[in-house]
């Protein structure tokens, strides 16, 4: 990880001055499988404390407390909304579940598929978008050059750090992150992190 910060830090002096206030990279990877993705559903567009409960509340209906395509499509779909699942998210999570019990989406054979293969094999799951995917790609395959475009985060931490007058479009993104390659995905980690007061400390 060192060589990626030194890369950083040379190609990229606003971004350097981030990664000296924020400090040591920290990311938090977690396992590249159907628990992870679930979470990462549920977690769409509400708070992390109403996501935490509605994953707890799953776990606890799941035979052995495991988030498993099989254990997921043995519950029915009141039981599902009864751990605060919106219908929508329902649906998402007996997708995802039925595309692994199928084989559609096998998590064993991702990690050696590219990250556009990664994407292409996850958007087909009805509520994952290319958002979700390069997530997964980033915290759980671990891949380092994803750049989200898509996520406002990013977006605003760009406009924070190069003082742009409105969220940059995709296209502008990919402009500024250029010298980040092949390191775009821990970029991003500096400039989320450059957002949640962590680098005021």
């Amino acid at each position: 990880m060192r060589r990626a910060i030194q890369h950083l830090k040379k190609n990229d002096a606003a971004l350097g001055e981030v990664i000296s206030r924020v400090g040591a990279y920290k990311i938090e990877y977690r396992e590249p499988n159907f628990d992870t993705l679930v979470r990462s559903i549920v977690y769409q567009q509400v708070s992390g404390n109403v996501a935490r409960v509605i994953v707890g509340r799953l776990l606890e209906a799941m035979p052995e407390r495991q988030l498993t395509a099989a254990n997921v499509l043995r519950l029915r779909r009141p039981r599902l909304r009864k751990c605060g699942l919106s219908e929508a998210k329902t649906d998402y999570i007996r997708d995802l579940a039925r595309h692994a019990s199928e084989g559609n989406v096998v998590f064993e054979e991702l990690p050696a598929k590219s990250d556009e293969e990664v994407i292409e094999a996850l958007t087909r799951v009805k509520g994952i978008g290319v958002w979700t995917a390069q997530m997964f790609l980033i915290f759980a395959l671990r891949r380092s050059d994803v750049l989200p475009v898509g996520d406002l985060g990013v977006r605003k931490a760009m406009m924070n750090v190069y003082g742009l007058p409105e969220l940059p479009k995709p296209a502008e993104m990919e402009r500024i992150a250029a010298p980040w390659r092949p390191y775009c995905s821990v970029a991003s980690w500096y400039l989320w992190r450059s957002l949640d007061g962590i680098a005021a400390l």
